[in-house]
């Protein structure tokens, strides 16, 4: 589904205008993982097994205490602060993540209580297209005239969806793909710009493809029962999926707004793992000088992970650079987004 925001006429845009993001202080190195896993379930790996499969050498990881929330109270914070904004500048607050706090309230609201604002808040999830899907609904609701100023904010802690004691080779074969999480948290704001701001959306989903991987419990299906708190998804069988899904987002972005990869700064493509991300570009031909990579020192940050990657470049780009976001999730869905930093 392509969106765009031409036939409403150029006078009202919508754009990124800030960006924080944060990570938690502790960091987790691969081998301190593997040492754990194997003294938790006796389950031996050879030396270096999870840094030579992933790529990934350290990755961080929220503290006793810490929850989603915080981490997206923290980006939160930032974010205003850069604009020189008060929560309570803010009329819309998204909390667009594939970790929650709780089943109910809505995480947003609870943001919301410690930043001191009063804004309509909610909840958006898209497991790993979460952030990005928070950012093009917020855009949407001020087109259509239901918000000014917008903050959509991410806390991702998938660290606590690993299991660090698998009975056996295959409960750890299952979970393997959840050995490559990192937490961070993300924010942006958004409000109506003169110019640049979000020029294209496009998404696609493959819904079929849903059961592939996941955390299936907290819901109706698997309301109680610690079987169901883990991650589950085998790492090959993911990268199958998405390599049978195909370019044709991307190769759609390219023919309809006639921007190849040399017209933007930086390309933020979701990072699980470095071979994941080696095969992206071999697919998609993106060039590697264009992207922003930080799986090795920060692992997969599931939604965050665009954030992170906009926030560490964002002071660097000057007007009328144009960055692409590329989003893919677990359901399975795939989403661009091209942004023009005003």
């Amino acid at each position: 589904m392509h969106i765009d925001h031409a036939a409403r006429g150029a006078a009202l845009r919508v754009g990124i205008t800030s960006v924080g993001s944060c990570l938690p202080d502790t960091e987790v190195t691969s081998r301190d993982l593997q040492e754990q896993i194997t003294a938790a379930s006796g389950v031996r790996l050879p030396e270096r097994t999870l840094e030579r499969v992933t790529g990934i050498g350290t990755r961080r990881a929220a503290a006793e205490g810490e929850y989603a929330s915080t981490l997206a109270v923290r980006a939160a914070r930032t974010a205003l602060e850069r604009a020189g904004l008060t929560p309570c500048d803010v009329d819309l607050l998204l909390f667009a993540s594939a970790t929650r706090d709780m089943v109910e309230p809505a995480t947003a609201h609870i943001v919301q209580a410690e930043l001191g604002s009063r804004a309509h808040a909610l909840d958006v999830t898209n497991a790993c297209n979460s952030f990005v899907n928070g950012i093009d609904t917020a855009r949407s609701m001020i087109l259509a005239g239901r918000a000014r100023r917008a903050l959509v904010v991410t806390g991702e802690t998938p660290s606590r969806a690993v299991r660090h004691a698998p009975s056996g080779p295959g409960q750890l074969r299952d979970g393997f793909a959840g050995y490559t999480f990192g937490d961070a948290g993300a924010a942006v704001v958004l409000e109506q710009v003169e110019r640049g701001g979000i020029l294209d959306v496009d998404t696609e989903t493959h819904s079929e493809h849903w059961p592939v991987g996941g955390i299936f419990g907290g819901g109706s299906r698997h309301p109680r029962g610690d079987e169901h708190t883990y991650f589950h998804g085998d790492g090959g069988e993911l990268r199958e999926v998405f390599e049978k899904v195909g370019t044709s987002v991307l190769d759609r972005m390219r023919q309809r707004t006639g921007l190849d990869w040399n017209d933007f700064r930086h390309i933020l493509v979701h990072q699980v793992t470095v071979p994941y991300l080696e095969r992206f570009t071999e697919l998609t031909g993106v060039p590697r000088d264009r992207l922003v990579v930080t799986v090795p020192e920060l692992g997969n940050m599931a939604s965050a992970t665009l954030g992170v990657q906009l926030d560490l470049v964002h002071e660097q780009l000057r007007p009328g650079e144009r960055v692409l976001f590329v989003g893919l999730g677990g359901g399975v869905s795939l989403m661009t987004l091209v942004w023009e930093k005003a």
